[in-house]
């Protein structure tokens, strides 16, 4: 597949992860947190902003296509 291709199609993957994961992480904090003390709060959204990096990672690295060598 052409590296262009790969970046679009990426591109696009990565815009629809990022929204997503943002409405399902919130949506679990006001179902969950709406009593939790205020650490409680600071955790949860501190590990949510930072877990969506894994999956974004795997795929900026698929998109930058095989090593060149």
């Amino acid at each position: 597949m052409p590296v262009r291709l790969r970046k679009f199609i990426g591109t696009i993957v990565l815009v629809v992860l990022v929204l997503a994961y943002a409405v399902l992480a919130n949506t679990i904090a006001v179902a969950t947190l709406g009593d939790a003390p205020w650490w409680e709060q600071l955790l949860y959204f501190l590990l949510t902003g930072l877990l969506w990096v894994v999956p974004a990672m795997v795929l900026i690295k698929w998109m930058a296509g095989p090593k060149q060598r």
